[in-house]
């Protein structure tokens, strides 16, 4: 898999890997199944939601079923300056 831009700057990581994902479908919610899509794993991914819970950079949305969904929290500081860096990398590629 070629690595974006985004993953260039910020580093390649798990965690910057599901950010990236969902700072791209910032305007959707997804389940932890969709964000296998990622490219991480499903124990890692276990370990990533509760801490970027925790740090408020995601927020639960609802419930279907079983199925908790998740988006990304654009009202976070962190997720705001992350989300202006991917725009802009984006732009200048």
């Amino acid at each position: 898999m070629e690595e974006s831009v985004f993953l260039e700057h910020v580093g390649d990581s798990p965690r910057m890997r599901v950010l990236q994902y969902l700072i791209e479908g910032r305007d959707f919610d997804y389940t932890l199944t969709d964000m296998l899509h990622a490219g991480v794993s499903w124990g890692t991914l276990n370990q990533l939601i509760p801490k970027l819970l925790e740090l408020g950079m995601l927020a639960k949305t609802r419930k279907i079923g079983r199925a908790t969904l998740y988006k990304i929290n654009q009202n976070n500081e962190a997720v705001k300056h992350l989300i202006v860096l991917y725009d802009k990398l984006l732009l200048r590629a």
